[in-house]
């Protein structure tokens, strides 16, 4: 480890944390229906939207119907986003001539993108045409990471109104979100990753003649636009297979910083437009408080795991003075790369610049217990944010176990059924995890596509079903995972995962926003301070541990020990 490693890693938390306060405030005003600086532009396109889908944005939404609308309006992408894909041969814009996706790759890619998983079992520069990036995966790269935020504000509405029985607008937070947030600060990150040399065109792929007299075909599009959305919604599908390990995705340092920045940025900012709702900004910066700590906590051990190195390498007669170098870009080194790995994992976002598969067992580990925790460090854009709500209201019902009182939080008393639906939002994801983790190293179609023996093999495949069902997107990149077998239970994780949190935390939503207010009094667990925060980063810790430690001591962490002892399997 070395000082200039720290220094990029407190630079980032710096300018991250900078940013959330101002980035807040705008974005309350866009969800409250307040004039903002871009309004004169803004607003009559907005207006222009309502009246063509015949929405009256002040009409308030049960929580059904909230949900209903969410889930038909990402139903109609998906099946868009299939069609797409299958029949992307006959659509223009697509100058390689890519064929149709096959049935089940097809199926695996749009329940990626429409979950904002973003995972890809395909390589993006050899599949894919360019109508296919722009109409197909970018505009869901939009619509997921603002399907998300509005989700996040319809829970904060239902924290923070009284006796109300609506919880907003879907159509018009998915809108407002769209055109307020996600489009003018992807522009302009846009035009400073093409500053940085990134490519941002139409054009046929180049065939080169390499100094060695051989053809080599660079490809190149429309890069600049997609991995500007793609990082800041917290997508994380790369335009090429290298993802942001490709020097036309991620060029220089600057870029590498500001992408990573992206990632975290809008999950950050919500927290503050949480505290504001709630009219106590200390709420916010509580729940961002208990993000941090487990934030640093996961960076530090990732970081001191590959900067320590591969003793197994040392053994072979290799220098382990520089760390562990496998798998990543010398261009950003390992500081950079521990670093980038924890953000992705920590915000669902699943981009890489370097492979989680070289990874030391320990630096491996940090990522996939990031995303088994259910990525509530900063998590997915609104995504993070309603899932660390969702561990708060655990929290608040186990201090109140504690005292024997009925548990209260932003003076919303929590009942049985919010508890109920909590534990089922909960649940839902070790199910997938952890279920499908077990079929697939039994099941001979699983195990086929391992390519890694022992306990690395069975990280594999726990990595591939906990990044699909986190909806990260991420991988080991050890594991073969276009097949129908893994693109059918992929698919399947990936949307559970989604909906099947969704669904249950509207449904909080709408029971706290149909309840009165109640005062605080002398027995009222304060939740905007330490005290709350380290109550809350126990509880998200503890749900983890009991459920994933068995699960990591079979992968990581057995692999941890054996590397010590100078065992390979």
């Amino acid at each position: 480890m070395t000082l200039a490693g720290w220094a990029q890693i407190l630079v980032f938390c710096a300018i991250v944390v900078m940013l959330a306060k101002p980035l807040g405030a705008y974005m309350t005003r866009v969800f409250s229906g307040e004039r903002t600086f871009l309004s004169f532009v803004l607003s009559p396109v907005e207006r222009v939207f309502y009246a063509l889908a015949g929405i009256d944005p002040r009409a308030e939404q049960r929580w059904s119907a909230y949900a209903i609308s969410m889930l038909a309006f990402n139903f109609a992408g998906f099946l868009l986003l299939y069609a797409i894909l299958r029949l992307q041969d006959l659509l223009p814009l697509n100058p390689q001539g890519m064929g149709g996706m096959p049935p089940d790759l097809a199926l695996n890619t749009a329940a990626s993108f429409v979950t904002n998983t973003n995972w890809q079992n395909y390589g993006g520069e050899s599949t894919l045409g360019y109508f296919a990036q722009m109409a197909g995966l970018t505009v869901q790269n939009f619509v997921s990471a603002a399907t998300g935020i509005a989700l996040a504000v319809a829970l904060i509405r239902g924290f923070t109104r009284r006796s109300a029985a609506g919880i907003g607008n879907f159509w018009a937070d998915l809108t407002r979100c769209t055109l307020y947030i996600l489009l003018p600060i992807s522009l302009l990150i846009a035009l400073a990753l093409v500053w940085q040399g990134m490519p941002q065109n139409l054009n046929p792929y180049v065939e080169t003649t390499t100094l060695e007299g051989g053809k080599q075909v660079i490809a190149q599009g429309p890069v600049a636009s997609q991995v500007a959305i793609k990082m800041l919604g917290t997508n994380g599908g790369g335009f090429f297979n290298a993802n942001a390990a490709h020097p036309y995705e991620n060029p220089t340092p600057a870029s590498n910083m500001i992408q990573m920045i992206a990632i975290f940025v809008l999950g950050a900012g919500l927290t503050n437009v949480f505290g504001r709702m709630a009219g106590d900004q200390r709420q916010g910066w509580a729940i961002f408080r208990a993000m941090g700590v487990l934030f640093l906590v996961g960076v530090s051990l990732a970081y001191w795991a590959e900067a320590n190195g591969n003793p197994l390498l040392t053994a072979l007669g290799l220098d382990g003075a520089p760390g562990n170098m496998e798998g990543k870009e010398t261009r950003f080194g390992i500081a950079a790369s521990a670093l980038f790995a924890t953000i992705t994992t920590a915000a669902s976002c699943g981009a890489v610049n370097a492979m989680h598969a070289s990874l030391t067992p320990l630096g491996g580990l940090v990522p996939l217990v990031n995303m088994e925790l259910g990525e509530v460090v900063i998590g997915g854009v609104g995504a993070g944010l309603y899932g660390m709500l969702l561990f708060a209201i655990l929290s608040v019902f186990v201090a109140g176990l504690m005292v024997g009182r009925t548990p209260e939080y932003l003076g919303k008393k929590i009942e049985a059924r919010e508890v109920k639906l909590t534990m089922l939002a909960i649940l839902c994801l070790p199910l997938m995890m952890l279920g499908f983790t077990a079929i697939a190293v039994i099941a001979p179609n699983g195990l086929s596509s391992v390519s890694s023996a022992g306990p690395h093999g069975f990280s594999e495949v726990l990595y591939a079903y906990t990044s699909a069902a986190a909806n990260n997107g991420s991988a080991f990149a050890g594991l073969s995972g276009n097949t129908v077998f893994y693109n059918t239970t992929l698919a399947v994780g990936m949307l559970v995962g989604r909906f099947f949190v969704i669904v249950p935390m509207l449904a909080i939503a709408g029971s706290l926003a149909a309840k009165k207010i109640v005062p605080p009094s002398s027995g009222t667990f304060p939740t905007n301070g330490p005290l709350f925060a380290g109550l809350l980063i126990g509880v998200v810790v503890l749900v983890g541990g009991l459920t994933f430690l068995p699960a990591l001591a079979l992968g990581p962490i057995v692999e941890h020990f054996a590397m010590i002892a100078g065992q390979t399997f």
